[in-house]
């Protein structure tokens, strides 16, 4: 007779810092992007252990019969149209040898118990267009597909460019004046 698996959650410490690091590596190699991982033990404590109290984001961390299997990681968004806080799922991974067992619900839905506390109007997440499985996993748990969102992104140099340079000046135009090139100006016109 197989026993069920005992699956337990609890929130991240700055003492899981290493288990942190192995799962993002694990998730990052399962979504072939090894080569974009940069963050350092460093960088991850301070995001998610800083010394004045406010995490950039928060972790939980999933465990099987006393083993390591998993974590989400979360951080609060905010919708202007509802005036309310969202959170966003950045990462949610279970270790293969503990897939299927509903540690991966466990996770989500932990996740999702927290937004629903903390009275937030929606719970967004990506998933990579090539990962069906996950795909199959979150449409179970009732989320759907948004087909008219796409992501946009500027990240490293692109973005650090913007600290470096000045924004351009624009000048306004009045309401309902179309757009031209080179329009001759009107007599007194600066």
């Amino acid at each position: 007779m197989a026993t069920t698996p005992r699956i337990t959650l609890r929130t991240a410490t700055p003492k899981d810092l290493r288990q942190i690091l192995t799962f993002i590596k694990d998730l990052a190699a399962y979504e072939r992007l090894s080569h974009q991982v940069t963050a350092s033990p460093a960088v991850v404590r301070a995001a998610l252990f800083p010394r004045d109290g406010r995490p950039a984001a928060e972790c939980l961390l999933a465990f099987v019969d006393g083993d390591a299997a998993g974590f989400a990681v979360f951080y609060p968004n905010f919708s202007t149209f509802v005036g309310r806080p969202g959170l966003f799922l950045e990462d949610l991974f279970v270790r293969p040898d503990y897939r299927r067992m509903g540690v991966g619900r466990a996770l989500w839905t932990a996740v999702a118990r927290t937004a629903a506390k903390r009275k937030c109007r929606r719970m967004d997440w990506l998933v990579l267009s090539w990962n069906k499985k996950a795909q199959r996993f979150y449409r179970s748990l009732g989320a759907r597909h948004h087909p008219t969102w796409t992501l946009c992104r500027i990240e490293d140099e692109r973005l650090a460019g913007y600290a470096r340079t000045k924004a351009p000046a624009r000048t306004a135009r009045p309401a309902g004046t179309p757009r031209t090139r080179n329009a001759p100006l009107k007599k007194g016109t600066p």
